[in-house]
């Protein structure tokens, strides 16, 4: 594989004084918020840089904790477009009919590897070939694999095929949504804190017997509560309701739910 091609990058501030990037036509901002720096994103700016206002960037990629983080994220995007230019991905006719309606473009990864959009949705189509030599434990039968998740199924199959960036954003999506995939693939356990899904899970298997908020709304008849709808394990589909009253200060959604302390908390 020859040498990657250079992609240019230049660094500045924006009228509003936040950290910006130029990468090729693509413009980032890296905007203060409450969890660290919002990495923005827009397409072909015509202003310089120094006049981007935050009323220009409409799309967000990532959150870094800050500049470092920033330029690091943006040094990685840069060897991503750098990789692709290396890559021999082709346009397709894009004429096929796809889980998700009628495919409107394809791009060829490789033979027997293509990517389709539709207008609602898109994902990977493995030939038959190709998807017989997917490991077992990321297989789908047919060889379709959706763009959200699936995709990552792809990219651990056929690591050659994908760039740096997007190995490592298709590790962190098989971890997180395809717990099981990811330990079958690195022959481990994964442990509390590395998958979303294992997490909910084991927030499922100790709570399953408590009783889990699935509604809530500040009390207008008792100023400072929070006035919670509960089911046991927090199952939102069946199962008997109960009504808490939780102190607002108290009440913090939390990633997969909120647990009433019978002890502590007034049914109502």
């Amino acid at each position: 594989m020859s040498p990657a091609p250079s992609v240019p990058a230049t660094y500045g501030c924006t009228a509003d004084g936040d950290l910006a990037a130029l990468v090729d036509d693509t413009a980032y901002a890296a905007i203060p918020g409450p969890r660290g720096l919002r990495i923005a994103n827009a397409w072909r700016l015509s202003k310089p840089m120094s006049q981007w206002r935050r009323d220009d960037f409409y799309g967000a990629i990532a959150v870094v904790a800050d500049a470092v983080g920033f330029h690091d994220h943006i040094a990685e995007l840069v060897q991503h477009r750098e990789e692709l230019l290396r890559f021999e991905r082709k346009r397709g006719d894009g004429k096929l009919s796809t889980p998700w309606g009628q495919s409107q473009s394809s791009e060829i990864y490789a033979d027997g590897v293509v990517f389709h959009s539709t207008a609602s949705h898109g994902g990977f189509k493995l030939d038959r070939a190709r998807n017989a030599r997917m490991p077992a434990a990321l297989r789908v039968a047919g060889g379709w694999y959706e763009e959200d998740a699936e995709w990552a199924k792809v990219a651990t199959g056929f690591p050659d095929l994908f760039t740096a960036y997007e190995r490592r954003h298709a590790e962190k999506t098989l971890r997180d949504y395809y717990p099981n995939c990811w330990e079958a693939i690195h022959d481990r356990f994964l442990a509390p804190g590395e998958s979303v899904e294992n997490d909910r899970r084991l927030f499922g298997e100790k709570h399953r017997h408590d009783w889990v908020v699935v509604s809530a709304i500040r009390s207008r008849e008792k100023p400072g509560m929070t006035d919670c709808v509960a089911r046991l394990g927090g199952r939102r589909n069946r199962g008997h309701e109960r009504r808490f009253l939780v102190p607002s200060d108290e009440y913090v959604a939390g990633r997969f739910g909120f647990v009433i302390d019978e002890a502590r908390h007034l049914e109502v």
